[in-house]
Order: structure tokens, then C-alpha cells, then sequence
């Protein structure tokens, strides 16, 4: 269910004001519908899951054999039986040998593409860390971003590491509402700080060009890296833009060629969305087409994926494939294994469960999630060496919070049961 309008030529003063007020609403529910855990720094569990291999699959997505699904797939009908604002919803499990089951419910279907908000963040930390294991790229998440950039600022002496940990001390979208003037974001003026720049689709707004201006304007509450979790924000377009520039490549190129093309994906791709919904509570992306997506000169790197099914079924297999694409080998186990790391659950005051681009879920051994701001998450058990994606297309952010607790809450225990039983 994707609203569709024709943007107007020009934007003015009240619209700009407008995209303060909403985008920071937006924000707001990206930070709390992905926040979820406690505290605590124990390191994640081994894979230990020795399960049988995957049933194939019809083109419905109904199972044929294995583990049964189906007390999974009512709690599904039930929650969009429930809901009046979701028209449809869809997932996807799989394990090291590839789907074991997959379902789509009202109008959705398998080849649908959405917009994936912040579940945009574990695929973005994949490509920057095959990256770190390209031996020509000369690449280390662990040295500060003025090591490859062609120019100073007051972040350049922070990591990529921290920055995708949330730990590098950049204010995060609790203080979207400082990151400038809307209408120099949008207008190209010097109007405020203008770290809103990241969220923009204008051609104007060149992706380099916004990255500097990220890491030379200094926030309100900045803080040293490494004493304070501080979700999303401008540090994740600086990690991004600093991969890109190590790649000589856009964002899109380098996530393609280490991980796009290796693992066949055929939709996924980094837009920018935001400003267009913000404004007019609308997008110009259509579920079917790539080329629809805006803003992919100027992609976020934290919130602005599409993906269909199939895409992000690959991508989850990679973590509990030994990081393999089919007999491809994309990244090692031992980045697999540092993006489970409890790097926010060290900071002190406050520490919280979070690696690189995953929520440690305290609560569940070995489940790790990456939740979005629309309703997807994407999830995955070490333990039991399966992973799985809901998708969701609604934009609205209305009861925007209710899929990823469904999810969370319900849906994670079903499916566990369900190949606990059959194993």
C-alpha cells in the first residue's frame, strides 16, 4: 500500500518548516521502535544448530516438507486480520542451505519491494566490512575517517567502527531537530549546520558533498567517541561516504560489488525517501521498480534500502552461511562475528545491547535484530543457525510500531518452535 504523488517544482518556507517537525516525528519512532534490550556485554553464542536441510519451496512459498510453518503463518493472518491500518505483510526464514519457508499475506506478493527505513542498517555494515577485507582497498574500520579523506573536520578523528556502533560520540537522531534549516537542506543554502543534507533527494545535493559538510559542522552535545550510545544520524553517512571514497566508487557500486553481485541480488538498492515523505506524507516509489526509488545519487546509508523478498533472504543467509553466497564467500566469520560484538553495552553511563548495524536481544540468547522505522525487521538466532525478514509497505507510520513488536514479541518464538520441533 504505497501512496503515490507528483512532486511540485518549487518548496517553500512552510514546507521546509514542515520537514523539521516531521522528519524529527520520524526519527523519533526510528529510535524507539529499534531500541529493545538491556544492558549486559557477553559475547554472542556459537552457532551450534546442526539441522536438517532446508524443504524446497512452491511459488506460493508454502513448505512442501521440514518444519511446519503453519502455526506461524496464522499468527501472521491474525495480526493483519487485527489491523486496520496494514494491508499486507510477508516473510521470509532461512537457514546455511537457503529458504525454508516464505509467505505472503493480503496484497502483498514475492516479488514486492519496499522501503526498508532502518533494516537498511546490517546489509550497509556488510559492504563497508567486505570492504575492510579487500586487501587492495587498504581499509580499516578501526582507523580514524581522516585517514582516507581528502579533507579535516571536527569527526575526522572519529572511527567507522564507532560511528556504525552508534558509539562515536556524533549526536544521533535524538537531535535531528538541530541538525539545521530545513530549507537550506533542501534549497542549497548556507541556512544552519544543514546535516539534514543526508536526507535529501534533491540533484542538488551531491553525496560527497554532503558527507564533508557532516564532517566538518560540528553538532550541539557532541561528545568523545567511545562514552555515549547515540542512535543513527550523520555518523552513518560518514561511514558510508568514507567507504565510498576508499572504493572510488558510489555507494551503490561498492555495495554491489561486494555484495549485490556475489550473492545475485536483483533489486536492492540505497534511495533517500525521507524528504519526500516528510513534506508531503507521500513517495514517488512504486513497490515495482528500482528506477522509481529517489535519491539514489544521494543514498542514506542508514535508512534508505529497498529489497524484495529473495534480496534480503540472501543477505541473511550470508550470516548464517559462514558468510557465504552460495560457494561464494563474501565476508568472514570473523566480521559476521564482530558485528554481534556488544560494543554499546561497554559505554558507560547507559550502556545499551547494540553492535555493528544489530540489536543484541538479551532476552533471547543468540537472536540478534535490526528493526525499521516502517515495520520490517530482520532477524537472525546463531544458535539455531536460521534468520529471517518480515517486510511491511506501509509509509504512513501510522501503528508504525506494531509489526516490528509482533515480530520481536511473537513471531521469533513461533518460528524457533517450529524448527525446534522438526529438528
Amino acid at each position: 500500500m504505497t501512496s503515490r504523488q507528483k512532486l511540485p517544482l518549487s518548496v517553500n518556507r512552510a514546507r521546509a518548516l514542515r520537514l523539521r517537525a516531521i522528519a524529527s516525528s520520524y526519527l523519533l519512532i526510528a529510535l524507539l521502535n529499534a531500541c529493545g534490550g538491556g544492558a549486559g556485554s557477553s559475547a554472542p553464542p556459537q552457532n551450534t544448530y546442526t539441522g536438517s536441510t532446508p524443504p524446497t519451496s512452491d511459488s506460493t512459498g508454502d513448505t512442501s516438507s521440514g518444519p511446519g510453518f503453519s502455526t506461524v503463518d496464522a499468527a501472521f493472518q491474525a495480526f493483519i486480520d487485527n489491523s486496520d491500518v496494514f494491508d499486507g505483510i510477508s516473510y521470509v526464514v532461512v537457514n546455511s542451505a537457503g529458504v525454508m519457508h516464505q509467505q505472503v499475506f493480503g496484497d502483498h506478493s514475492e516479488d514486492l519491494i519496499v522501503m526498508l527505513a532502518s533494516t537498511s542498517k546490517v546489509p550497509a555494515v556488510m559492504a563497508m566490512l567486505a570492504l575492510q577485507e579487500d586487501t587492495d582497498a587498504a581499509f580499516s574500520i578501526d582507523e580514524p575517517v581522516s585517514t582516507y579523506l581528502p579533507y579535516d573536520g571536527v569527526y575526522a578523528n572519529r572511527t567507522v567502527k564507532q560511528m556504525v556502533s552508534n558509539t562515536s560520540g556524533i549526536p544521533g537522531l535524538r537531535l535531528l531537530d538541530q541538525y539545521g534549516d530545513p530549507l537550506g537542506a533542501i534549497a542549497g543554502g548556507e541556512g544552519g549546520v544543514n546535516h539534514l543534507c543526508q536526507m535529501s533527494s534533491q540533484l542538488h545535493w551531491d553525496f560527497e558533498t554532503c558527507g564533508q559538510i557532516l564532517v566538518q559542522n560540528e553538532l550541539p552535545e557532541t561528545r568523545l567517541a567511545g562514552t555515549t550510545f547515540d542512535y543513527g544520524g550523520s555518523q552513518w553517512q560518514i561511514a558510508g561516504v568514507t567507504a565510498s571514497i576508499v572504493a572510488n566508487s558510489t555507494w551503490n557500486q561498492l555495495f554491489d560489488k561486494y555484495i549485490g553481485e556475489p550473492c545475485g541480488l536483483e533489486v536492492f538498492t540505497f534511495g533517500n525517501p525521507w524528504e519526500e515523505l516528510s513534506f508531503f506524507g507521500s513517495t514517488s516509489f512504486d513497490g515495482v521498480s528500482v528506477e522509481s526509488m529517489p535519491g539514489q545519487h544521494n543514498p542514506q546509508i542508514e535508512g534508505g534500502a529497498i529489497s524484495n523478498l529473495a534480496d534480503y533472504a540472501k543477505l541473511l543467509q550470508i550470516h548464517v552461511n559462514g558468510g557465504y553466497c552460495g560457494d561464494t564467500r563474501v565476508l568472514s566469520e570473523d566480521s559476521l562475528a564482530a558485528m554481534r560484538e556488544n560494543i554499546g553495552g561497554d559505554v558507560d553511563p547507559n550502556p545499551i545491547p547494540y553492535g555493528m548495524g544489530w540489536w543484541i536481544q538479551l532476552g533471547m540468547p543468540g537472536v540478534y535484530t535490526d528493526p525499521g522505522a516502517f515495520g520490517a525487521v530482520s532477524f537472525i538466532d546463531v544458535n539455531r543457525g536460521i534468520g529471517g525478514y518480515m517486510a511491511i509497505d506501509d509509509y504512513s507510520r501510522v501503528d508504525a510500531g506494531a509489526p516490528p513488536d509482533f515480530f520481536v514479541d511473537e513471531a521469533i518464538e513461533l518460528i524457533q518452535a517450529a524448527v525446534d520441533a522438526a529438528n
